[in-house]
């Protein structure tokens, strides 16, 4: 609608109502000024929970509030970071709700290379201050990898260049994970790699590697740009496989290369670190064994030589026996009348010791045992035992009937006490209560308490002293106890115990 009225009678200038003027001014902001690039100094910026992306944009006399949606904020090339000097592109317009003007960003872009630089030494110095650089957390390259895993694009000069010189040191098994080296894509692609990477299992179809290479070829600093953010330098430091990186010329330097492990300055250098040189190792391992045989043949003519030196000072082997001879001769002379001399020494002992065998001294010996076993017999009289046995029969029997006296004692303890227990339970239950007066009403089978319980129950039965009551006023008589015990089966008296013996 028009905003210029023709004023009312007895008035000056027409009326407006606030929406009115908002929208004017909002009309007239995005006619005149329609699509803009500012540049200026990012101040403030928040991130909301929705995902909306709200900064400043200034410089030294002036601030335009800037706001990225959240469908805005995923396309944007770079992330406004505060004191970061930017570009912004987007359409002028007004948020009526605080009567003030905004830019609509989608798209930032960096104000020039010196801007650009000092965000990477922001990045750099928030990163080391986290130990990220730290030298202690650098793992070591294995000395030759079975498998090694490359990130890099899989159209380039640099995958060949790297293929070629693994091919003429020691070829080894190559995966590789194709991803953009530049561009918005570069920065997520490269660390969801390395991260993949990390996650294969070892001994799996597809085989985790031992080593990873993250390589791209030169390039200005718009271009390396994407191994500068800060979430390739996370995945990087993160890798359990240790990394190389080579990114760029050697004059170049990313983010990246600080966090790995090791920092190769061409691609082609970095296939040189990963693997040692076939025909070195092979002529390695032959002049090795040269000189192991140099020094096994050097060490047995050294060992034969001491031989010949220590056999020279031994005696003759002839002379080692003259002694030992003599002796043998001298002992041999000497034996026969040894055992004459011993042979009669043996026959006086034997004459001693038989000497003490004769018959009379035997009898002598043997009768005090004699004597013993004949009072051991005595004590062994079958009409003793049979004494003892009955005696010790009538203990026992003895026993077993104070046993029996015992335990109808406390079995009928027991009895008098369970008699007393149910006396009580039957004078504290609720039907002693229904004897005095009161009653029981359930409702659904429940015990009902309230009223509002008893208007939603769909059936109700009051019980009695002396039977139940339904609502319809039909009853059912309640069985007492006298009644119940002469339903139930007599009880059988306990099995006679006996004697236990």
């Amino acid at each position: 609608m028009d905003l210029i009225d023709d004023p009312q009678p007895g008035e000056n200038a027409p009326e407006f109502t606030v929406s009115e003027i908002s929208g004017a001014v909002k009309k007239t902001i995005e006619g005149a000024f329609g699509r803009v690039r500012v540049r200026g100094e990012v101040g403030r910026v928040m991130l909301a929970r929705s995902g909306h992306l709200y900064f400043d944009v200034k410089d030294d006399r002036s601030v335009i509030a800037a706001v990225s949606w959240k469908g805005q904020v995923s396309r944007l090339s770079i992330m406004p970071e505060e004191g970061m000097e930017v570009i912004v592109s987007g359409k002028i317009t007004t948020f009526g709700n605080q009567s003030k003007y905004q830019i609509n960003v989608d798209d930032v872009v960096v104000a020039g290379e010196g801007a650009l630089m000092a965000m990477l030494e922001k990045r750099k110095k928030t990163l080391a201050a986290e130990g990220l650089f730290a030298p202690e957390r650098k793992k070591k390259l294995p000395f030759l990898p079975e498998v090694i895993g490359v990130v890099t694009s899989p159209s380039g000069a640099v995958i060949r260049d790297i293929l070629h010189r693994l091919r003429d040191r020691f070829p080894r098994k190559v995966l590789i994970w194709p991803v953009a080296v530049q561009g918005d894509a570069c920065a997520p692609q490269v660390a969801a790699a390395i991260e993949g990477f990390n996650k294969l299992s070892p001994g799996g179809a597809l085989p985790r590697p031992d080593l990873l290479i993250v390589a791209r070829g030169g390039g200005s600093i718009e271009d390396l740009w994407g191994f500068n953010e800060e979430v390739v330098a996370r995945a990087a430091a993160a890798s359990d496989i240790p990394l190389i990186s080579a990114v760029g010329h050697e004059t170049d330097t990313t983010l990246i290369d600080f966090v790995s492990d090791l920092r190769a300055p061409t691609p082609t250098a970095a296939a040189e670190h990963a693997v040692p040189v076939r025909l070195e190792l092979l002529a390695w391992t032959e002049e090795q064994g040269t000189r192991l045989t140099r020094s096994l043949e050097q060490a047995l003519s050294q060992r034969g030589q001491r031989l010949r030196d220590v056999a020279r000072a031994l005696p003759r082997p002839d002379t080692l026996l003259d002694t030992p001879r003599q002796r043998l001769d001298t002992a041999s002379h000497k034996l026969p009348a040894a055992l004459r001399n011993v042979a009669q020494l043996r026959r006086v002992k034997l004459a001693e010791a038989s000497a003490g065998l004769r018959p009379r001294v035997l009898t002598a010996r043997l009768q005090p045992m004699r004597d013993s076993l004949e009072k051991a017999a005595a004590r062994l009289d079958p009409g003793r035992i049979t004494e003892t046995n009955k005696r010790r029969s009538m203990d026992v029997a003895n026993m077993a009937g104070r046993l029996d006296r015992a335990y109808l004692a406390n079995t009928k303890r027991h009895q008098d006490r369970l008699t007393a227990l149910e006396r009580m339970r039957q004078t504290l239950g609720y039907t002693e209560t229904l004897k005095r007066g009161y009653a029981v009403v359930r409702g659904d089978g429940d015990v009902v308490t309230t009223q509002a319980a008893a208007t939603q129950a769909k059936a109700l039965e009051i019980e009695f002293a002396d039977g139940r009551l339904a609502l319809d006023g039909s009853a059912t008589p309640k069985e007492t106890p006298a009644k119940a015990q002469r339903k139930a089966a007599p009880k059988k008296d306990a099995p006679d115990q006996g004697s236990l013996f």
